[in-house]
């Protein structure tokens, strides 16, 4: 008999996985403990174990998943040759949808006019606080993306409107969004990415009290310190529109002491993924608002699931004693405020515990 740890590790499936399979009747292990609850497979499990892993990967729907293995074992296996022959011709027919849709979204896409780019060739000069935007960028640069498909998000982005400065970046898993005082702007709008090596020498500048000077022409942007300076380049790039993503304060609150969470997390159950995925933290908000790390054996179905390194990359550019969590449904971002400035936050997506 295999041990549920022994065919996580050989199979390909994580031991949440397998839980979930034997809860849905997918693969149901030969001998459950009665007293532990500990699961166990027979060895020809194994191979089907691997056969489910593959099959997900493909993304086969779960009912065609069930007939294909409790056919595996006849002797008559053209069951499971038609089920794997009609997925993959509704793979193929979702490719050529996708493909349609996509020219034609390419094609909206060529006859807009960009309503952002004058956002973008403004001369702007302004003042503001070092300290103001020293915390603004440590809140923000963690966010920032590193994938080179997507540069507009190799940076931050400079929002400035009225009399503020927003601060954003993201990585599409998590948003980081910072505010600042400005003076000396006209009010109008106008948003630049300072690529992250820039942002991170701005931010080595701004070791003094005073004020600073920010200024922005056309495609350069300059951030003057005393008789220092940082500047360069912006991303010649649209920012998507990062308002479109802030949710709106409530949902379940709670307020965490942020150095007991850390410790709670860095030694507390984590769920390791399938291979190459990051592992993860189960929350859950209990009655009166204290927030549990789960267990592998908690079921409850408000549990969300967060990557648990983004976790603590968040909780550490909070920079604040204690930060609320704010968690709507177990599919929506997580979000953590300052209890002094909710306009200041990080944006976490979670991710589905079935697979």
């Amino acid at each position: 008999m295999r041990s549920i740890g022994d065919m996580a590790r050989d199979s390909g499936l994580g031991v949440s996985a397998l839980r979930f399979y034997d809860r849905a009747g997918v693969l149901v292990p030969a001998w459950v403990d009665p007293v532990s609850g500990y699961r166990w497979y027979e060895p020809e499990q194994f191979e089907e174990a691997r056969l489910l892993a593959r099959l997900r990967r493909a993304g086969m729907p779960l009912a065609d998943i069930r007939l294909a293995l409790a056919s595996w074992s006849g002797a008559d296996r053209d069951l499971v040759r038609k089920l794997l022959k009609a997925h993959l011709r509704r793979l193929e027919q979702g490719l050529s949808d996708a493909r349609s849709e996509f020219s034609a979204v390419h094609a909206l896409l060529d006859h807009r006019e960009n309503v952002m780019t004058s956002l973008r060739i403004a001369t702007v000069r302004l003042s503001i606080a070092a300290p103001e935007l020293a915390a603004a960028l440590d809140t923000v640069r963690f966010a920032a993306s590193t994938d080179p498909e997507l540069p507009m998000l190799g940076g931050v982005l400079f929002d400035i409107e009225g009399e503020s400065l927003h601060v954003v970046a993201t990585d599409r898993y998590r948003m980081a969004v910072a505010q600042a005082g400005i003076a000396g702007h006209d009010g109008s709008r106008v948003q630049v990415i300072v690529p992250t090596p820039l942002a991170v020498a701005m931010r080595a500048l701004l070791d003094s009290e005073g004020p600073v000077r920010l200024s922005v022409d056309g495609d350069r942007v300059t951030l003057e310190v005393g008789d220092r300076q940082a500047a360069g380049q912006c991303l010649d790039h649209d920012f998507p529109d990062y308002r479109r993503l802030l949710p709106a304060a409530g949902g379940r609150r709670a307020l965490v002491e942020v150095t007991a969470f850390r410790k709670a997390l860095e030694t507390g159950p984590v769920r390791s993924g399938e291979a190459g995925a990051h592992d993860l933290s189960v929350l859950r908000v209990e009655d009166g608002g204290t927030v549990t790390v789960c267990t592998d054996d908690d079921d409850d179905p408000n549990r969300v699931a967060v990557n648990r390194k983004f976790l603590l990359d968040a909780l550490a550019a909070g920079a604040r004693a204690r930060l609320i969590l704010e968690f709507g449904t177990p599919t929506a971002p997580i979000a953590i405020r300052r209890p002094d400035d909710e306009g200041t936050l990080s944006l976490l997506m979670p991710f589905r515990l079935e697979d």
